[in-house]
């Protein structure tokens, strides 16, 4: 008996191990541990790699450059997946990761370390809308929560145990094993994942309009190209501006570097993003939203229990592995229940709980208040991403046409890179400005907590425009037109 088509249920006996399903599973979940692997092992690393190298002034732009090159790699990506399918991409992104991984084992300046981190970030950053359009095109509906659910528990093991392994590997040995290290595991979990996105066909058009269709995406994929630069140039302006002590600087910077990035992202996101139109053009903006709110505390919690509480790095970091706990069980708790409560009901109630959980951080400040407060709040601010963050990808493969699914979830991991660099921009921004007043970074802390929890709130208070009216003539609108 053959199983359901990928917008249909599947039969009672399939599941993600079934044979012709395991490849994909093992493959896309091995693929995401070692990125989140290697992701949480440079943060642990790089202080050994600054004073090995030096140029410590650099050492900001080791993860920023990871970023703006994600952003690149997300817009790019999504281009290729609509014309070429899903497996081209993949194995460019993961060729991509691999390369930036042997510059970066290899370095012996940490500009050349930022060159590596660059070229990981293109490649990081095709990983994410590979991973959806592969769920949307081979798994039935009722399976992808579940599948989703298994890309967030892969964060788990790493969560817990990365950091710890890897600064043993750097201390030991050499930070260089960090990166060398991950090619062999890459190769494995890439070729296994390749297999499986072969036989995943290319999005359908009419016979009579294919030759139109692609010719238009060829068109549009220089364009794209140049807006995914115009983004990270425009968002790494933004950003560095947000550091700059002199007030003329600091809003000259923020204002041309937030209008390029916004000309661009308004260009690359679906007709009726940035004012919320119903149904998945807001699923793409919220996205972001969610994100600024978590990451502009996520960021920062190890500094308040480190800088604030006296706290020593490694019981900080019990912070950080709660959190990515508690994200799992949200994950798994969305996926038994998706399908029959609906995304958007998940979104409303993940977006309240982020924001208490956020909240509840600010306690750990206070010193009458045992500084542990914080790790339970902040997993509660972890459920919530968990309850939430995957729900819009699900309503953009639900509602969106197939033939545009690659753009339109690369616009969803554009969102989310943008929504987590300018939460930890501006929170960091608010805890320079704190220090630099002579507070310390304790009152910082204390506006960048605030900051997350109120977009929170906004977030929760926008999300009733996720029901799209189903019988709009707009419903399905070409990404990009206005």
């Amino acid at each position: 008996m053959s199983s359901a088509g990928p917008t249909g249920t599947s039969p009672a006996h399939e599941s993600l191990w079934s044979p012709d399903r395991r490849p994909l599973t093992v493959g896309l979940v091995l693929t995401i541990t070692l990125v989140a692997a290697e992701a949480l092992a440079v943060s642990t690393a790089m202080p050994i790699v600054a004073r090995e190298l030096g140029g410590l002034e650099l050492y900001g732009w080791v993860f920023s450059a990871f970023f703006l090159g994600s952003l690149i790699g997300i817009t790019i990506v999504g281009g290729l997946i609509d014309e070429r399918g899903v497996l081209f991409p993949f194995a460019l992104g993961l060729g991509l990761f691999a390369i930036g991984l042997l510059i970066c084992g290899l370095a012996q300046s940490m500009s050349v370390v930022v060159a590596g981190r660059f070229v990981q970030g293109i490649g990081g950053g095709a990983v994410p809308p590979v991973a959806y359009v592969a769920i949307g095109r081979s798994l039935p509906q009722d399976l992808r929560p579940r599948m989703f659910a298994m890309l967030s528990a892969a964060w788990v093991v790493p969560g817990l145990v990365g950091p710890a392994i890897a600064g043993f590997v750097a201390q030991t040995w050499h930070w260089r094993v960090v990166f060398l290290g991950l090619l062999p595991l890459i190769a494995l979990a890439g070729g296994m994942a390749s297999r499986a996105m072969g036989a995943i066909p290319k999005a359908h058009a009419d016979t009579d309009v294919a030759d139109g269709i692609a010719a238009a995406a060829r068109a549009g994929r220089r364009r794209r190209y140049g807006l995914a630069i115009a983004t990270a140039i425009g968002a790494g302006i933004l950003t560095t501006g947000l550091l700059q002590r002199e007030l003329p600087l600091l809003g000259l910077m923020v204002g041309v570097g937030g209008a390029v990035a916004v000309y661009a992202f308004r260009a690359l996101t679906p007709a009726g993003t940035l004012r919320l139109a119903r149904g998945y053009p807001s699923a793409v903006l919220l996205r972001g939203v969610i994100t600024f709110a978590f990451f502009s505390v996520d960021a920062n919690v190890t500094l308040l229990l480190q800088e604030v509480r006296g706290w020593s790095a490694s019981a900080a970091g019990i912070a950080l592995s709660f959190a990515t706990v508690s994200w799992s069980i949200g994950s798994w708790y969305q996926s038994r229940h998706s399908v029959r409560l609906g995304p958007e009901r998940f979104v409303r109630i993940g977006f309240p709980v982020v924001a208490v959980g956020t909240a509840g951080v600010a306690l750990s400040l206070l010193p009458v208040v045992p500084a542990w407060i914080g790790i339970p709040f902040f997993a509660v601010a972890g459920l919530g991403m968990g309850l939430a963050y995957s729900q819009f990808a699900i309503i953009v493969l639900r509602d969106a046409p197939l033939e545009t699914q690659g753009t339109l979830t690369a616009a969803i991991s554009l969102s989310d890179s943008l929504g987590t660099a300018l939460g930890t921009g501006f929170a960091g921004a608010l805890i320079a400005t704190s220090v630099r007043a002579g507070s310390g970074a304790g009152p910082g802390l204390g506006a960048a907590i605030a900051m997350g929890a109120g977009v929170a709130i906004l977030g929760f208070l926008a999300s009733g425009r996720l029901a799209a009216h189903r019988a709009a003539a707009t419903v399905g609108e070409p990404v990009g037109a206005r």
